[in-house]
């Protein structure tokens, strides 16, 4: 029988709750989730906020710029009301209120969407947290970033994102680069070229491989039989229970 992956809520339940809010990640634990995702930004008054986009301009009632806007001002924007009226009042929460409410067991996916100037307070804050280091992961796209990161805080486990753009890396490559900066995974766009030969080689370096953004049941059992170690989704709910289906069905 295939083992399932972990599941991952992307930006938490973001299919059915506003993205980057305490509900949606509420949600997406409640929905089966192992794993939150969200996206982290500086505000110009040195807070960590969950935000994925520059501002607030797409999901928020106004447009400020995080790292331009206090954490108060921030604070000011509806952030639920986008996403339907139901949620309306959400507001952008600090990362130190995610990790707080963390549930035990569950675990949290830290993309930095920002700078290195981040590293001090996100480091700061993850070693606040009530649970323990093996409950956080700290990723980003930017290879220099997230191998500092490695570098400052070993305890802490750091993947590498990676866009399967073109011309793509080489599973190779980027095995490579991730083990000669101590990392601890890579976490792939689901267009790359994804077998059990692919997962192997990554495995083979003690690297783990996590896979986004899957909503596709199909394509989730596809990886999941590849042996991936987990799948980022932004419906943790139903891919969870139809990849348990289909595996079981087998």
């Amino acid at each position: 029988m295939t083992t399932l992956p972990s599941i991952t809520a992307h930006r938490g339940a973001s299919a059915d709750a506003p993205e980057n809010t305490l509900a949606a990640l509420r949600l997406g634990f409640a929905q089966g989730a192992e794993a939150g995702e969200c996206d982290v930004r500086l505000t110009r008054d040195g807070h960590i906020v969950l935000l994925h986009d520059p501002g607030t301009r797409r999901t928020g009632d106004r447009g400020l710029v995080a790292s331009a806007a206090t954490l108060a001002e921030l604070r000011a924007v509806d952030v639920g009301l986008w996403k339907g009226a139901a949620w309306t009042g959400e507001r952008i929460p600090t990362l130190a209120e995610v990790v707080a409410m963390l549930p035990v067991g569950r675990r949290l996916l830290v993309e930095v969407k920002c700078g290195r100037e981040i590293l001090p307070e996100l480091a700061r804050v993850l070693r606040a947290a009530p649970r323990g280091a093996e409950a956080f992961v700290v990723m980003s796209f930017d290879f220099a970033l997230v191998a500092e990161m490695k570098a400052r805080c070993p305890e802490f486990e750091a993947h590498w994102i990676v866009e399967a753009a073109r011309p793509r890396p080489s599973v190779a490559d980027m095995v490579a680069r991730a083990r000669g900066a101590g990392l601890d995974g890579l976490n792939l766009d689901r267009r790359f070229d994804i077998d059990r030969d692919f997962v192997r080689a990554v495995h083979a370096a003690d690297l783990r491989l996590h896979v986004w953004t899957v909503d596709d049941a199909g394509e989730a059992e596809r990886l999941a039989e590849a042996g991936v170690d987990s799948i980022t989704t932004n419906r943790p709910g139903e891919l969870r229970a139809a990849l348990a289906r289909r595996v079981n069905t087998k």
